[in-house]
């Protein structure tokens, strides 16, 4: 069974759990998680389930997830564009692809689903696309909150959007987004 090290930090936005590998980080939450919102955490809902498909144990390391917490700090504070640290993304071939798709996203910048599935090579594939901006691990570092409608709105984000607002405006990113 691996153990990944984990801490919450306190952030602009709210409290975020950070979990890492000796990889690197493999999760970056939003700790009030939304209804089918999928997370690493085990939940209190259906014990049972997450007993059975338990691969890993959960170590409270916040001096172990201090580099990762310090850059995110500086990005909250306006003093960082991009991040340094390792990830250990985990997820299907499609979903790591959108993903890498997603952190070449320039910061300040948004892109739409149809521009990420044309970036993978699936140009018809904007609603999976869409389905792996939902299940990635990594919020904010893998940004897929710089992903938007076709149509220039804000849509769909695990934070919710006013976070999601939130972070475009911190990035500058918000001009020519239409209001949701």
């Amino acid at each position: 069974m691996e153990t990944l090290h984990c801490t919450t930090m306190h952030s602009a936005i709210g409290p975020l759990f950070l979990a890492s590998s000796a990889e690197g980080l493999v999760a970056l939450e939003f700790d009030a998680r939304l209804p089918g919102q999928q997370s690493i955490r085990p939940s209190p809902r259906d014990l049972r389930r997450e007993k059975e498909k338990k691969a890993f144990t959960f170590q409270d390391s916040p001096h172990l997830l201090r580099p990762y917490v310090s850059e995110l700090e500086e990005y909250f504070a306006g003093q960082r564009r991009e991040f340094t640290f390792s990830l250990d993304l985990r997820g299907t071939d499609f979903q790591r692809a959108c993903w890498r798709a997603l952190l070449a996203i320039p910061y300040g910048e948004t892109r739409t689903y149809a521009d990420i599935a044309r970036a993978v090579g699936k140009p018809n594939a904007f609603r999976a696309v869409g389905m792996a901006n939902n299940r990635n691990p990594i919020a904010i570092v893998v940004p897929c909150h710089r992903v938007i409608a076709s149509d220039g709105t804000l849509c769909g984000y695990g934070g919710g959007l006013d976070v999601k607002r939130k972070l475009l405006e911190l990035e500058g990113a918000l001009s020519g987004v239409l209001a949701a």
